[in-house]
C-alpha cells in the first residue's frame, strides 16, 4: 500500500471486514469473515463471538497482502449504525492496532460509508442514493451539509424481510440470493404470468416503506399452494418496485438526476434492472457499485474513513465509543 493509507475495519452485523485505500483513496479487496447462524436470525452475541475468533487471522492476512503498518496513516472503523456487541469488537480491534502501530483511529458511519464508497465508484456528484440493506432501508439525499433521509422502513429492512421469507421455507442464510434464483427460474418457464395473479400489499406510506406486511402475505400464498418460485418472484417484484416508487419521489423532489444503489439486496439483478429504467425514462443515470463494494466491506469504512481524517481529522479515544443507533442525517458531511 502506498503511503497515507487508510486501513478500514467494518463490524455492524454479520461481517467482519479488514480492507484498505491507498494514498489517493483507492480502495483494495477487503479481506471478510462471514457469520452464519445455524438456524434462525443473526444472534448479536453469537455473531461478536464470531468475529472475535476471526479477527486475529484477519488482520494477518491483510498484513501477508502487502499493507505495511508503516504506510498506514489511521485505522477507521464502522462507530454505528449496528448491532452494538458487533460494533465493539471492530472498535476494540481498531483501538488495540492504533495504539500499537502508533496511528489514530476514525470512528465512521456505516450508512454514509456505502454512500461514499459507491460515489467514487461510480464517478458520481450528487446522487439519491436507495440504500438496500439488511438492516437498512432508506433513500437518501445531500442537502444543507448532511444527508437527509427522505424516506425509509416503518418497521424491518427490506434485507432482513428476505431472509424472515428464507427462512420460513427452509432457505439457507442469506435468502436474498436463493430467493432471486427461485424467481428468476419460475418467471423464465412462466413470462406471461400476470402478476395481479400474485398480488401482495402496497408498501409505500408517502416517502417511507412498510415490509411487514408484504412479507406475511407473500407466505399466505405459498400456504395456499401457489409455487414457492412464484411467491418470491412477485415478492421481488411488488418490494422492489416500491423502493424504486419512492426513489424516484425523492429525485422529482430535490431535482437530482442520479440514483445510486447501496447495501447487500443492491446485488439482485432485478432491482438494478428496475432502477436503470427508471432513471432511464426520466434521463436520469443509474449508479451500482461491484457487488464487493455494494455488501459490508472494510474498504468502504476505509474510504470514508480518510475523508474525515482529511477534513475533520482523527476521533479522539474518548469520543470512540460505538453508538448502535446513530443515523444517517447526524454526520457532517465536511469534505463536500
Amino acid at each position: 500500500m502506498a503511503g497515507g493509507g487508510i486501513l478500514g475495519i467494518e463490524s455492524t452485523a454479520h461481517t467482519l471486514s479488514i480492507g484498505s485505500v491507498n494514498g489517493k483513496g483507492e480502495p483494495t479487496p477487503s479481506h471478510s469473515a462471514f457469520f452464519r447462524p445455524d438456524e434462525g436470525g443473526i444472534h448479536p452475541r453469537e455473531a461478536a463471538d464470531h468475529h472475535a475468533r476471526k479477527a486475529g487471522g484477519l488482520v494477518k492476512q491483510i498484513l501477508e497482502s502487502g499493507i505495511d503498518p508503516t504506510d498506514v496513516d489511521a485505522i477507521a472503523f464502522s462507530q454505528g449504525p449496528g448491532l452494538g456487541p458487533c460494533l465493539r469488537v471492530g472498535a476494540s480491534v481498531a483501538r488495540a492496532l492504533g495504539s500499537k502501530w502508533k496511528v489514530p483511529i476514525v470512528g465512521v458511519n456505516h450508512c454514509v460509508a456505502h454512500i461514499e464508497i459507491g460515489r467514487q465508484q461510480c464517478g458520481m456528484d450528487d446522487p439519491v442514493l436507495l440504500y438496500v440493506s439488511g438492516g437498512n432501508t432508506q433513500v437518501i439525499a445531500r442537502m444543507a451539509g448532511r444527508y437527509r433521509v427522505l424516506g425509509e422502513t416503518l418497521d424491518i429492512g427490506i434485507g432482513n424481510m428476505l431472509d424472515k421469507f428464507a427462512r420460513e421455507h427452509d432457505l439457507p442464510f442469506p435468502g436474498g440470493p436463493k430467493i432471486e434464483k427461485l424467481a428468476n427460474e419460475w418467471h423464465s418457464e412462466n413470462l406471461s404470468a400476470d402478476l395481479d395473479d400474485y398480488a401482495l400489499p402496497y408498501a409505500v406510506h408517502g416517502m417511507d416503506l412498510a415490509f411487514s406486511g408484504i412479507f406475511t402475505a407473500a407466505c399466505r400464498l405459498t400456504q395456499r399452494g401457489v409455487p414457492l418460485g412464484a411467491a418470491c418472484w412477485s415478492l421481488q417484484e411488488h418490494s422492489f418496485a416500491a423502493c424504486i416508487e419512492v426513489a424516484e419521489r425523492a429525485m422529482a423532489h430535490t431535482g437530482k438526476n442520479e440514483l445510486l444503489f447501496g447495501g447487500g439486496v443492491a446485488c439482485n439483478q432485478r432491482i438494478k434492472e428496475m432502477g436503470k429504467i427508471m432513471t432511464q425514462e426520466r434521463g436520469g443515470e443509474c449508479g451500482v457499485p461491484h457487488p464487493q463494494f455494494c455488501v459490508d466491506n472494510g474498504s468502504m469504512i476505509a474510504t470514508l474513513g480518510r475523508l474525515q481524517l482529511l477534513n475533520s481529522g482523527p476521533t479522539p479515544l474518548l469520543s470512540s465509543a460505538v453508538n448502535q443507533g446513530l443515523r444517517t442525517d447526524e454526520t457532517d458531511i465536511t469534505w463536500l
